[in-house]
């Protein structure tokens, strides 16, 4: 992958996953809504697909739809003639036609105004570009749309926030990021590609992590994501006091953490496999209609499944049945089950969790 940054690196089964997943949907055309909590690299999803599409050697333009208000943003994506407003002082292209022929990556669609998502649905419909200020639609682009959000879009639509014919729209394709707490693993690959790139102009005197160090930084939750770990890295190479970072140059966060091994569980956010056993063994909904669909859909992962079944087997104390019933199943659904768990890859060994 050519994108400059860690996020999408990894080792884990989780992320060579995503990564053939980001091939797949790249040599298609189709819009792509990208999902996933702040800061786990959605951008970066978005370049990946980009880079590897038939559209690669075109431009790939990014819109932060958060970061401007209603005007300024129309301005942004369809451009103005001169005159349109104080300080349009000539015509403008917008971002959607300077992406022609390439791809446009709509961060954080949902803050959106229901009037800017009405006008982003009819150049979806139509490809046609009305700048600010023209009395007519202009020329017509060809523009590949992905589009990212953190916040749930259908719950936006329940609350009359966000258009649902733009919503179905947008996620031809949906394509979600796991959070960092997801995919451990993957994060000391993350620190020494951080470490490398801000100890690269030899300016500061951190050159390395300590090993006690290094391992509160894999333990940690890291709410904020891939963001924040990078974020924290290159706070430790500016400020550091010794060639090796130490225990207590950490910031207090991830010291408090070491020093109360409790606290971490605790604290630790949701995941979407607590989500959906919170469906099933609280609201009596079944297997079948709160995660098969989901799963055939790509709208949650293999790791997110496997995450489910562990817990039903923590629970049940590698009983598959008692998982069954837990899970809301047909006595009958039984082999049903384990035939789905064993064809997707999602199994686990029972034994372990026996007690």
């Amino acid at each position: 992958m050519r994108t400059d940054g860690a996020q999408l690196i990894g080792s884990s089964s989780q992320m060579l996953e995503l990564k053939q997943e980001i091939q797949r949907i790249a040599r298609s055309d189709a819009k792509v809504l990208v999902t996933g909590e702040s800061g786990v690299g959605k951008e970066l999803v978005a370049k990946a697909i980009h880079e590897h599409s038939p559209r690669a050697d075109r431009a790939f333009v990014a819109v932060n739809c958060a970061g401007l208000p209603e005007t300024l943003l129309e301005s942004e994506l369809f451009g103005h003639v001169k005159g349109s407003f104080t300080g349009a002082y000539r015509d403008k292209p917008g971002k959607l036609e300077v992406a022609d022929e390439g791809t446009i990556f709509l961060d954080e669609v949902g803050e959106m105004t229901l009037r800017m998502q009405g006008l982003l649905l009819r150049f979806l419909e139509t490809g046609e570009l009305q700048k600010v200020g023209a009395d007519r639609t202009g020329r017509v682009v060809n523009v590949r749309v992905i589009a990212a959000t953190n916040r749930n879009l259908q719950d936006m639509i329940a609350q009359g926030q966000f258009r649902e014919d733009l919503f179905y729209r947008l996620n031809v394709i949906h394509f979600w990021v796991p959070p960092l707490r997801e995919r451990k693993e993957d994060i000391p690959q993350m620190i020494d590609h951080f470490l490398k790139r801000f100890t690269k102009s030899n300016a500061y005197l951190v050159t390395g992590i300590e090993p006690d160090a290094f391992q509160s930084l894999v333990d940690y939750p890291w709410p904020g994501n891939v963001r924040e770990l990078e974020n924290v890295i290159e706070r430790l190479v500016v400020t550091g006091k010794h060639e090796h970072v130490k225990v207590e140059d950490l910031p207090a966060e991830l010291r408090q953490q070491r020093g109360v091994s409790l606290r971490p569980k605790r604290e630790r956010r949701r995941t979407v496999a607590d989500d959906l056993f919170k469906r099933m063994a609280e609201d009596g909904e079944s297997f079948w209609t709160a995660v098969y669909p989901l799963y055939m859909q790509r709208e949650i992962t293999r790791q997110n499944v496997r995450d489910l079944v562990r817990k039903g087997l923590e629970e049940a104390r590698g009983n598959y049945k008692i998982v069954c019933k837990l899970f809301n199943m047909d006595v009958n659904d039984y082999k049903r089950f384990l035939n789905f768990l064993r064809k997707h890859d999602c199994q686990l060994p029972f034994k372990e969790y026996r007690q």
